[in-house]
């Protein structure tokens, strides 16, 4: 029986647009993700596309477009490049490049990264965020599940759903607010105390989520293990409580490769 476009899932085989369908990579908040088949150009892309329930939903719409536009417009190695924003059947899609890997959090696992390897992402990550901030982009949610290592070890940041300008240097009152004032959106365990009381953040909020993901990459734990009330902290994990490599670590991170990472996430 034949799946209609309308329906939650597509079957292989299946056409949105020109993009024929392989498999499902994932689904999130707003859409699901496929393995798809540019027909025209004829590459592997990934295809994005809204959750049936959400088209009727303007907020989550909006977001999934917000997605698309704030994306699409950063062009840097270590950022997911966005190939198309379409709608075809009443669907809105993205189609963005498909990239073979795993990502930070399937990287790390239960026991962390070498060091090596989790200084190598991390000056990726880095360059990432600095090129988004340089924009005047905020992340907003970033964390280890959406930041992809592809087979060759290239770091690529994803899902910038949550995403929003900020004001320029300038001061000009350009500003896109993907949710209202005083909503928490995000994911709680690597926000930011000022995210995660709905205040207005700037970029310090995506490095405050970039140290919080250099923890779990080195660690294979997030620090905030428990005990959040009113979405803050109470209750920190010291690194060393997880890692017996606590002080090479430390010795480590405090050379000058580390210190670049935070000159370029400036």
């Amino acid at each position: 029986m034949e799946t209609s476009l309308a329906s939650e899932e597509y079957h292989v085989g299946e056409t949105v647009s020109h993009y024929a369908i392989i498999k499902t990579i994932g689904t999130g908040g707003m859409g699901t993700v496929f393995l798809a088949r540019d027909l025209i150009l004829d590459r592997l892309v990934a295809i994005k596309i809204l959750l049936a329930d959400a088209t009727s939903d303007p907020e989550r719409k909006r977001r999934f477009l917000q997605e698309a536009k704030t994306a699409s417009s950063l062009n840097h190695p270590n950022i997911v490049t966005i190939y198309e924003i379409g709608s075809a059947d009443s669907r809105d899609f993205i189609a963005m490049e498909y990239m073979a890997g795993r990502t930070i959090k399937q990287c790390a696992g239960d026991t962390g990264l070498l060091l090596q390897d989790a200084l190598r992402y991390a000056v990726q990550i880095a360059e990432g965020l600095a090129a988004a901030h340089a924009a005047h982009v905020v992340h907003r949610d970033l964390k280890p599940s959406n930041i992809m290592v592809t087979d060759r070890g290239a770091v690529k940041i994803l899902d910038f759903g949550l995403a929003k300008l900020v004001r320029t240097d300038l001061g000009d009152a350009t500003r896109t607010q993907v949710t209202d004032p005083g909503v928490i959106s995000g994911t709680p365990a690597y926000m930011s105390p000022e995210q995660c009381k709905g205040l207005e953040v700037d970029w310090r909020s995506d490095i405050f989520s970039f140290g919080v993901v250099l923890y779990e990459m080195v660690s294979g734990r997030p620090p905030f293990k428990a005990g959040w009330s009113r979405f803050l902290p109470k209750r920190r994990c010291p690194l060393a409580a997880w890692c017996p490599m606590f002080r090479r670590i430390s010795k480590r991170l405090s050379t000058s490769a580390c210190k670049r990472i935070g000159k370029r996430a400036r």
